[in-house]
């Protein structure tokens, strides 16, 4: 699969795209998550979490955050398939109807969209977030409007932190792996970006398992979107549209 997915080589020093985590890194969506995670626990008759320890368990898609949260903690227990279904069932109807109510955008992601838009750089999203809260929570806060590209956590047969959504995101674009920028806030993001081919950039601001950022195989760490934007312009010198003729 990984050599279908594969596009061409671009010259060097060129970047073609821009893909980013949605999660942590453009959106502060740990609210609405540890809202919907409190609700299925409160209908399951179990006692709340601390939102700072539900933020710990997000980054590895949907189906870990409740396992996760239904073991209240990251190494989860063997829970009962039915449960789990059950458990699942009940986090989906409450996530339904909190996502995209209470999250709020990072410091310097619209800036740093609007910058990466002014330099001709297509933008995409990779998430592990399934398709049916992702495309909902990208239209609420207008960020499918900037988007060329999206790959959800069921996109793919495999997610994060493997590197298939990188690889058929730079596919759609027509960019090249070592022609794209790929930016997220987690080990899932930089393992499976670094195994695609991309550059890549860490923010530090979002949900690593509770780790810091610091130890993460990437080839920086920004404060923000924004400020990636003038790494990127600084690494790379020059710029190609997703046709691969010079921008």
């Amino acid at each position: 699969m990984n050599q279908q997915l594969k596009a061409t080589c671009a010259p060097e020093n060129a970047l073609q795209a821009v893909l980013l985590d949605l999660d942590g890194t453009l959106l502060d969506t740990l609210p609405d998550l540890a809202a919907a995670a409190n609700a299925m626990r409160r209908e399951l008759g179990m006692p709340e979490l601390a939102y700072e320890l539900i933020g710990t368990f997000i980054g590895k898609g949907v189906d870990n955050l409740v396992r996760r949260t239904l073991s209240g903690q990251l190494t989860t227990e063997a829970i009962p398939e039915d449960d789990f279904n059950r458990a699942r069932s009940v986090f989906y109807r409450h996530y339904t109807e909190l996502n995209g109510q209470a999250c709020t955008f990072y410091p310097g992601v619209l800036e740093g969209i609007k910058a990466f838009a002014g330099m001709g750089i297509r933008l995409g999203v990779v998430t592990n977030k399934p398709t049916v809260f992702t495309l909902p929570l990208l239209e609420r806060t207008g960020l499918a409007e900037h988007m060329s590209v999206v790959v959800c956590g069921d996109t793919c047969e495999r997610r994060k932190p493997d590197p298939d959504q990188f690889l058929l995101a730079c596919n759609k674009l027509s960019a090249a792996p070592a022609a794209t920028l790929a930016i997220g806030d987690s080990i899932n993001d930089a393992l499976a970006a670094r195994a695609a081919g991309c550059t890549v950039l860490a923010v530090p601001y979002g949900y690593n398992e509770g780790e810091p950022v610091g130890n993460l195989p990437v080839d920086g760490i920004v404060e923000s979107i924004m400020e990636a934007s003038v790494w990127a312009s600084n690494r790379f010198t020059g710029r190609f549209t997703a046709s691969g003729t010079t921008g």
